[in-house]
């Protein structure tokens, strides 16, 4: 149980270090403080009052009993206690998610002006409530038990409970060592900050469970890395992101306590998860750690399936980089393919392609295994033949939720048993022919029936007309014009405006990411700023996406562009 008596006596009342710098520290909320629900939006000036608490995590469970921060092997404890290590150089705040801010931290964007926000979201200061954590994990790691794995640069800050009601977890990443760092330096560099600011929000917009970026800082701060593992080892920046989830609990976490025997502490913790974030399973339900594992296991169908829809290529995924909440966490050599290839690798560090597109559904079942066999010592014999058996139906829960989704992409109402031929037919030709995933269907969603039907493809429709050099285009074309035709309350309007909302016109391609990395190495965030706003809306039309042609045929130069574990 966590003990506050062992801290320093100024955290023992909530507060180490205020965020209100000389105002002294923060005053704890008073009887006349706002509930959720009801909480305005703190502006700069009001930034004093609003706070974070780490009680909802320490409180249930047992913290790492040494206080000195040192890499080792930790046992019986979920979080260790660790403070970030701040920058020695001059910071800057070069990018924030207004949405974020505003929505689901309460404050308003004229926050990000002041001194005291970017020293909390730097890891300068520590906010009212907040006992900064790292979390103890474990994890399968391209197969294999990789052991004690843990948050090795980031550190959980505290959690905070909006206007809505909701709660989150806040969570800096790249803000220093933990004792978990293993050979690490606890920093990340400005190249992969960039990508995961930009990713976590573009999904959140394209409509896939992920956590999300509030804040990007860049600090003057040397960090060497071998970015891709050939021994050219250079001087990078490092940076923060500042990130958000409604938990960073993973099969990992889970694992580690399974593994190391600590069978107390693993159903605590699973309790834990399954009161604050499965609210439809009863704490009295004798076959709750079932429902959980059963909930998961669909939800986690649901998550690759979404990955497969937008051509998303996660990069590692390792236990330690699934969520039992099935979002998508921890971007790193992530990647969406232009080229339809089942067989695309974002990672440079994959060799043996495990990780590639067309195997995360084979990965997410491996994944599920794994979790299962942390649950096993819970469960009686009986759990853990229906839990096999719940196991055995991932398969047709992915290809259930891969069928409608695809359908969907292809404007398909109603049902028809030649569907899954028809989407079969198509990504085969758009492989053969390397069609580009996403202008492909966004093309299909604009393009007439009448057009297709005389195979007149306007030139700016550049990827079907890819397409259109197959031999069998106008056998599919034929096909899919029938499929549609079949449904008699529909319209070729309708058709196209309904496809139209669930094709995204824009994507975070590789190339792009890239080009604002180079920009921002140059201290020219400009373009990291011009994506963040246009990914807001992948799905309409943007004049100044246009114009810096982010739906155009990517670059030569980006055909080979892959991403590196190093960050």
């Amino acid at each position: 149980m966590w003990r506050r008596s062992w801290l320093p006596a100024c955290l023992a009342w909530g507060c180490v270090a205020a965020l209100c710098g000389s105002r002294g520290l923060c005053p704890a909320p008073n009887a006349s403080s706002p509930a959720p629900g009801q909480c305005p939006r703190r502006r700069a000036a009001e930034l004093c009052a609003w706070a974070l608490s780490s009680d909802s995590l320490l409180d249930p469970f047992p913290v790492d009993v040494i206080q000195e921060n040192y890499v080792r092997n930790v046992r019986n404890c979920i979080f260790s206690v660790v403070y970030p290590t701040p920058f020695k150089s001059r910071v800057r705040l070069v990018a924030v998610s207004k949405e974020v801010l505003e929505n689901i931290l309460d404050l308003d964007i004229s926050v990000k002006g002041s001194s005291d926000f970017l020293e909390f979201v730097s890891g300068g200061k520590v906010i009212f409530g907040s006992v900064p954590l790292a979390h103890r994990y474990g994890g399968h790691q391209f197969g294999s038990w990789a052991g004690q794995l843990g948050d090795g640069r980031a550190h959980l800050i505290g959690v905070y409970t909006n206007r809505h009601g909701e709660r989150w977890e806040l969570q800096l990443k790249g803000s220093g060592k933990t004792p978990y760092s293993r050979n690490g330096d606890g920093r990340a560099v400005l190249r992969s900050s960039v990508q995961e600011f930009l990713c976590s929000e573009a999904m959140h917009y394209l409509g896939i469970p992920t956590s999300r970026a509030a804040s990007l800082v860049v600090s003057d701060d040397d960090v060497w890395r071998d970015q891709f593992y050939n021994g050219n080892i250079k001087k990078e920046r490092g940076a923060i992101v500042l990130r958000l989830a409604k938990s960073w609990f993973r099969i990992g976490s889970l694992e580690i306590l399974a593994h190391s025997g600590e069978l107390d502490l693993l159903r605590k913790l699973l309790d834990f998860i399954i009161q604050e974030h499965f609210p439809s399973i009863a704490m009295n339900d004798s076959n709750r750690y079932l429902e959980f594992f059963s909930t998961v296991v669909s939800e986690t169908a649901n998550l690759l399936s979404l990955w497969m829809s937008v051509g998303f290529a996660h990069g590692v995924c390792n236990t330690d980089n699934f969520s039992l909440l099935s979002i998508t966490i921890d971007y790193g050599p992530f990647g969406f393919m232009d080229s339809y290839d089942p067989n695309f690798v974002p990672n440079t560090s994959d060799d043996e392609r495990r990780y590639k597109i067309g195997n995360q559904a084979s990965v997410g079942l491996f994944n599920l295994s794994k979790l299962l066999q942390a649950l096993n010592p819970l469960l009686d014999p009986r759990q853990k033949q229906l839990a096999s058996q719940i196991l055995e139906g991932y398969g047709e829960h992915y290809h259930s939720r891969f069928t409608e989704l695809f359908k969907t992409k292809l404007g398909l109402l109603g049902e028809n048993e030649n569907d899954n031929y028809l989407i079969a037919f198509l990504l085969k030709i758009m492989e053969d022919t390397k069609a580009d995933f996403t202008m492909t269907f966004r093309e299909l969603s604009e393009i007439t029936a009448d057009q297709l039907k005389e195979l007149h493809i306007p030139e700016e429709f550049w990827a079907l007309q890819d397409l259109g050099k197959h031999k069998l285009f106008s056998e599919w074309v034929t096909m899919y014009l029938l499929r549609l035709n079949s449904y008699n309350d529909d319209s070729d309007a309708k058709r196209r405006i309904r496809m139209a909302t669930v094709n995204p016109r824009y994507i975070l391609r590789n190339w792009m990411a890239e080009s604002a990395v180079q920009k921002a190495n140059l201290n020219d965030f400009s373009e990291v700023e011009l994506l963040e706003q246009v990914l807001q809306h992948p799905f309409q039309r943007q004049e100044a996406a246009e114009r810096a042609g982010y739906s155009l045929r990517p670059p030569a130069w980006a055909r080979h562009l892959r991403v590196s574990c190093s960050s």
